[in-house]
């Protein structure tokens, strides 16, 4: 890799952990909503990660959603830019958002590490794409994400990252 692609490659791992922190200190969308049409609740037993997400739908979209939680920075992080990331989106544009996401941050379609179109798809959650090389911090991620899919199917019951 040349010095000038290095450098930049650095410059941009270092504010996709700013814009990481961020979220972690500054949650977006962080309380409950009252009342909520569905709400659903994740756990991720290994780290004692706790979210829950309350959903307002109008039609197929999402009007508005919030999410409350204690855990680790990357959940936070996390919770609070999916919740940036989906709110006025239907349940298909969500759903397509979710597996790319899961793709990039899991390594599951190595395309999805390389592909230039990830950031324009994804904004700013590609800062998040970094946890795939530490696999115990891919649940923190996505548990946010799949709270947020348990809501949208109608909620009730809860997710587990077991």
């Amino acid at each position: 890799m040349p010095a000038d692609a290095a450098a930049l490659d650095d410059d941009l791992r270092l504010l996709y952990q700013q814009v990481i922190l961020d979220h972690n200190r500054n949650p977006r969308h962080a309380g409950r909503l009252d009342p909520a049409d569905a709400t659903a609740h994740g756990h991720n037993p290994l780290c004692g990660d706790e979210v829950t997400v309350d959903l307002r739908m109008d039609g197929d979209r999402v009007a508005a959603i919030a999410f409350k939680g204690r855990g680790c920075a990357i959940s936070t992080a996390s919770a609070s830019m999916m919740t940036d990331a989906v709110l006025g989106r239907s349940r298909d544009e969500i759903a397509t958002l979710f597996t790319r996401f899961r793709d990039l941050v899991t390594g599951i379609d190595p395309r999805a590490l390389d592909d230039p179109e990830v950031e324009a798809v994804l904004g700013v959650l590609a800062a998040l794409g970094g946890v795939r090389e530490f696999p115990s911090r891919v649940k923190c991620a996505t548990l946010p994400w799949h709270t947020l899919a348990r809501a949208l199917g109608g909620g009730g019951g809860g997710v587990s990252t077991e």
